[in-house]
This record gives C-alpha cells, sequence and structure tokens, in this order.
C-alpha cells in the first residue's frame, strides 16, 4: 500500500473475532440452501467487519468514518482493497452482490448507519431510532428476500422484523453499549418521562423508571412482530420461509424474556430450548 491507502486502511485489522455463532440468531443456518449459503456468510462478515470498525475503542471518530469509506468504495467497485482479512470481506460481498444482482444498498445501507454509530450516541425520540434501524437492520431482511428473488411485497413485514430484532438487540446491551462505547440507543424524551436518566444504565439492576421504557420499547418491538408475523406467508421459496418462521418465533420469544429479565443484571439470551421450540412451531403452523 502506497501511503494515502495506508492512512485511510490503517496498519492493523479491528476485527473482534466474532462470528455467526455470537449472534442471537441463525445466519446461513441449514434452512438455506446449500448453493445460497456462501453469499449469506459473504454478506454477514463483511457487516460483521464493518460493525467491528464502529465498535473499536483503536481508531478515532475520523478514522472509523474513512475506513468505512473505502470499505464502500470496495463494494462498489471504485477501489481496490488490500490483502488484509478485513478488506477482504468487502471485495466478496461486491462479488455477491454483482453475481446475484441484489441491491448494493443492501450492503451500503449498513455502512450509512455505522457511519452515523461513530459519530452520534445518544437518540432523541423513537423516530430516530426506527430511522436507524431502517438502515442498520432491515438491509439484512431485504438482503436475504432479494437473493431468494421473492416479491417486493414482503419488504415491509420483513423490516418490521429487522427493526424489531434491532431494537432487542440495544435492550440486551443496552448496559455494555453505554459501558464500552458511551453510547445509549434509549429515547431521551422517554427516560425523563419516567424519571431517570441514561446513568441508570450503570447500575447493577433495573430501577423501575428504567423498567416502564424498558416495556414501552417492548411494547413497540411487540407491534412489529405482529407485521412480522405475516411474512412467512408472503415468502415462495420454502426453506426461506421456514427460516422466517423461525425467526419471527424467535423474536416474540426474545422480547418475552426481556419482559420477564433484567437485563441490568445479566445479560438475557435465548436458549436451546428457545431456538427448538421456534423451529417446532414453525414447522406446525407452515404444515
Amino acid at each position: 500500500m502506497n501511503t494515502d491507502e495506508r492512512s485511510v486502511w490503517g496498519s492493523e485489522d479491528v476485527s473482534s473475532g466474532k462470528d455467526a455463532g455470537d449472534e442471537n440468531f441463525p445466519v446461513g443456518s441449514l434452512l438455506i440452501s446449500r448453493r445460497l449459503r456462501p453469499h449469506v456468510h459473504a454478506y454477514y462478515d463483511f457487516a460483521r467487519v464493518i460493525d467491528d470498525i464502529v465498535d473499536t475503542d483503536r481508531l478515532d471518530a475520523q478514522a472509523k468514518i474513512a475506513r468505512l469509506n473505502a470499505m464502500e468504495d470496495v463494494v462498489m467497485g471504485r477501489r481496490q482493497a488490500p490483502q488484509r482479512r478485513d478488506a477482504q470481506t468487502a471485495v466478496r460481498v461486491g462479488r455477491t452482490l454483482r453475481q446475484t444482482g441484489v441491491s448494493p444498498a443492501t450492503a451500503t445501507d449498513l455502512i450509512v448507519a455505522f457511519r452515523q454509530d461513530a459519530v452520534k450516541n445518544r437518540y432523541d425520540s423513537w423516530e430516530e431510532l426506527e430511522e436507524y434501524c431502517r438502515y442498520s437492520a432491515n438491509p439484512v431482511g431485504r438482503f436475504l428476500l432479494e437473493l431468494h428473488g421473492e416479491d417486493p411485497r414482503t419488504f415491509g413485514p420483513s423490516d418490521a422484523l429487522c427493526t424489531a430484532l434491532q431494537v432487542l438487540n440495544h435492550l440486551q446491551d443496552c448496559a455494555d453499549d453505554l459501558r464500552n462505547l458511551d453510547r445509549c440507543y434509549l429515547p431521551r424524551p422517554w427516560l425523563e418521562r419516567e424519571g431517570v436518566q441514561v446513568d441508570d444504565l450503570r447500575r447493577t439492576h433495573t430501577v423501575p423508571g428504567l423498567r416502564l421504557v424498558f416495556d414501552a420499547l417492548l411494547d413497540r418491538v411487540d407491534m412489529l412482530n405482529r407485521q412480522a408475523a405475516t411474512l412467512p406467508g408472503l415468502i415462495r421459496d420454502r426453506r426461506m420461509r421456514m427460516e422466517a418462521a423461525v425467526i419471527v418465533g424467535l423474536s416474540k420469544r426474545l422480547a418475552a424474556r426481556l419482559r420477564a429479565e433484567d437485563p441490568i443484571a445479566g445479560r438475557v439470551k435465548l436458549s436451546r430450548g428457545d431456538v427448538l421450540l421456534a423451529l417446532a412451531r414453525a414447522t406446525c403452523t407452515l404444515l
């Protein structure tokens, strides 16, 4: 790399080492056809790397944005990538998009969200949070649907599901996000309405006012999950239909767990039993 390229890419790969096994929901699972699974993994690897770029404490905001911009340029074929694992994920996802005809926006919209994460760490309304999810989460569902050649009618309920999953993830990680990244996605007016502050997330347990904020967000998630419940019935591909039904079930189960458990006291997560139950219910529903 020349000096200019080195200043953009930096001297190190800041990837966290997390993989699909660290996620709440199946990534490129056996429900996805073997033919399409490599494309799903290429997309996931790219999303994981750009998320790691914005979450690292080894880069400042300007360096994060510069590297994200470079990743976007590689995806769009405007720049060559160095022979390094993180940058090469952009090469692979760009190749996937060209081979499959899936919209490049399903990858570049993620970068819009992560550029925002580099400079914004508080949210002032549900609408702001929803707009963030439009870029950080909804493109994932659209990628899978486009990859399977599904009708655009599926996009609305898919967006609802992906936004629900993103909000659930914010609730799971609310304490860690504040402690590690000084980032809070909970709408500040909702906190003020219940007489609590962002710093109440630093406690060892959830105080009553904060519990009310969590439940208000879960009310929104429940509404989104009801919209998402129509998604499997709109999907033509049998395998993708089952995948969607399982994920809708897992989203509902995680929302129920977050109502009953305390995400400040410890990370609330799905169990193997939750996954098996969601699979069984999806099978029964779709038979």
